[in-house]
Formats: C-alpha cells, structure tokens, sequence
C-alpha cells in the first residue's frame, strides 16, 4: 500500500520563511520520504497570521531539501487541524496515511483523522522546545481536544456518504 506524509501546517514567520515548528516538520517528512517509508508528501496550510501559504512555504522547503516536485502534494486552504486532514484527503488518493508533526500534537490528529475515517500513523520529530514549553503546547492539546472532536465528528457526518434507499 502507498503511504504519503501529511505534513500538518503550521506558522509562517512575518519574512515569509517557515517557523522553527514547520521547518522541524517539515524535515522530519522529507526524511522519511528519502528512506522510502512514503511515497509523496503532502503539505497542508493556508494563510495564517503571515502570507504566503503554510503549505506553499513547506513544499518550498520539501523540494529544497530533495523531494521532486511531482512528489508535493500542495493543500493550501485549512486552518486548523481538522481542515488539514480532511482538505488533504480528497488530493491523495489514498486511506492509509501518516500524519507528520510535533509529538505533543500528534495525539490530537491521530483522533481527527480516525474520526474522519482516515487510516493513519504517526510520526514526529524530537522536540527542541524547552521542557515548560513542551508542558505548555500539551496542556493547550488536551484543552483543545473536545472541541476539535466535536468539529471532526460533524464534518464527518455532514461528508459521510448517504445512505441508499432499500428497495420495497
């Protein structure tokens, strides 16, 4: 079965380059592609607080680093968590994926996406946060938890195919 990365987006600094957090993400995918553990990466992230794309700024990054263009795979419309995963389901083709980001916010993603009847794994960095800070993003994780569920389980029932009507 082919696996692609999702790359979940993440800050674009006010020059336009990738945050620390997506520069780590986003080399942390790049990685796994050149050792073949996915076939393509997908970037996902549109404009935050600061232009261009977060998904823009991260297939820069990916094909800086050595991954061929037709192997970016480019969602450049979510916000949020949720929008990542299923804004970039419909573009790869595929059910079984690997969510790609820092490991304090994969717990979180993994739910979405199973919500979203996307199969995936995991896989994360090792964090260069400093300890309070890593503390910091989990709590803010497990405070964002319920209502992320909640906004994937009714995108899931407002996606979710409809059922056939029984024949009399």
């Amino acid at each position: 079965m082919t696996l692609v990365a999702i790359v979940l987006g993440a800050a674009v600094r006010p020059d336009g380059e990738a945050s620390p957090t997506l520069r780590l993400r986003v080399e942390h995918a790049v990685a796994l592609y050149h050792r073949g553990a996915v076939a393509a990466v997908c970037v996902t992230g549109g404009v935050g607080r600061h232009g261009p794309a977060e998904a823009e700024v991260a297939a820069r990054l990916a094909m800086s680093l050595g991954v061929p263009e037709r192997d970016v795979i480019l969602e450049d419309r979510s916000r949020t968590t949720v929008e990542n995963i299923a804004f970039a389901r419909p573009l790869i083709g595929v059910h079984q994926v690997v969510l790609v980001s820092n490991r304090w916010h994969l717990p979180r993603a993994w739910v979405v996406a199973r919500i979203l009847g996307v199969r995936a794994s995991v896989s994360g960095p090792r964090g260069r946060m400093s300890t309070s800070r890593t503390i910091a993003a989990t709590l803010r994780e497990v405070a964002a938890l319920p209502s992320t569920v909640w906004r994937a389980w009714i995108l899931s029932k407002r996606s979710a195919p409809k059922p056939e009507p029984r024949a009399r």
